[in-house]
């Protein structure tokens, strides 16, 4: 059974250059986060990984990752696809309403990909890095399901995941004794203090674990997003900003008793740029990862 990783790139900007968060560089080499997505997500076994852009950024994508990317996967027997999300793909009986700008969230960039996933699949986050330890679980549980009711997640350690520079909103998670996820709270302002982490004046566990939007998904999820995206359109509390997100969704489903997610606990640090000031701690991170010897100077070339 093969596996695919669809990777979420559709908020970089309609301009490439200085200032894209997702293609700043942080690798000796001018590699950015994307890069040591794919060498992970590649070693772990996936077999596809499919972009989801937006048309308009097409050409910009291309020239600047896309057509370096597929060369080195081709290399490595990987196949390499884009879909492209839109704001008028709606279902049918729906409309655009007038005015709406921002895109509609990261349940309806999976479902671009609706044409063209066949197989079980992993969902990430263009301007996040997972570590290598994740990939290798939640393809693991891939190849391994046998419901397709049944999710995973990778697990984050709370502590792991916050920035020296501001505030975050962090899924904190309930999980039961068996490792099931029992339900997500997204949780807004969470700071690192000196005694672990707090959230609006509420200490919370260092130690809890947080979803950063990385889960294992089988192929029938897609039909669960289907009719999921026409009731959020239904109900959505305001035209111009509500969003249908991956983690509330699934949180809906489980509470529901639809779906079982399966909590697949990683201890490697989570790195991301939500602020600007973070650029340099992500670099020496990744330079640290290559004197230890946990990726090579020349990335991808460890990959046979």
């Amino acid at each position: 059974m093969k596996t695919t990783l669809v990777i979420m790139a559709a908020g970089l900007g309609s301009r490439f250059g200085e200032g894209i968060k997702q293609l700043t560089p942080v690798g000796a080499n001018g590699e950015i986060i994307m890069d040591y997505s794919i060498h992970d997500a590649v070693e772990a076994g996936f077999e596809r990984i499919i972009f989801v852009i937006r048309r308009d950024i097409e050409k910009e994508f291309r020239e600047a990752i896309g057509e370096r990317i597929e060369k080195v996967c081709d290399r490595l027997g990987v196949t390499v696809d884009c879909a492209f999300q839109a704001l008028d793909d709606l279902p049918e009986g729906f409309s655009l309403p007038e005015g709406r700008k921002k895109p509609w969230g990261t349940c309806h960039a999976v479902l671009a990909c609706r044409d063209l996933i066949d197989s079980p699949f992993a969902v990430i986050n263009a301007d996040d890095y997972y570590g290598k330890e994740a990939f290798r679980l939640v393809h693991g549980f891939l190849k391994n399901a046998e419901s397709a009711s049944e999710l995973c997640m990778a697990g984050y350690i709370l502590k792991n995941t916050l920035s020296e520079s501001g505030g975050v909103t962090r899924g904190v998670c309930k999980v039961d004794q068996t490792g099931r996820l029992k339900r997500i709270d997204e949780t807004r302002h969470i700071e690192k203090t000196a005694e672990g982490a707090r959230a609006d004046g509420v200490d919370l566990d260092p130690d809890s674990i947080v979803s950063m939007n990385m889960f294992g998904l089988p192929l029938q999820f897609m039909e669960a997003l289907e009719r999921g995206f026409g009731d959020f359109l239904s109900q959505m509390a305001d035209p111009m900003t509500s969003e249908f997100l991956i983690p509330i969704f699934v949180n809906r489903l489980l509470l529901d008793g639809k779906i079982t997610v399966k909590v697949l606990e990683t201890h490697d640090k989570w790195f991301g740029m939500t602020y600007k000031e973070d650029t340099e701690g992500v670099r020496e991170a990744f330079r640290e990862y290559v004197e230890k010897g946990v990726y090579s100077s020349d990335l991808f070339s460890d990959l046979q």
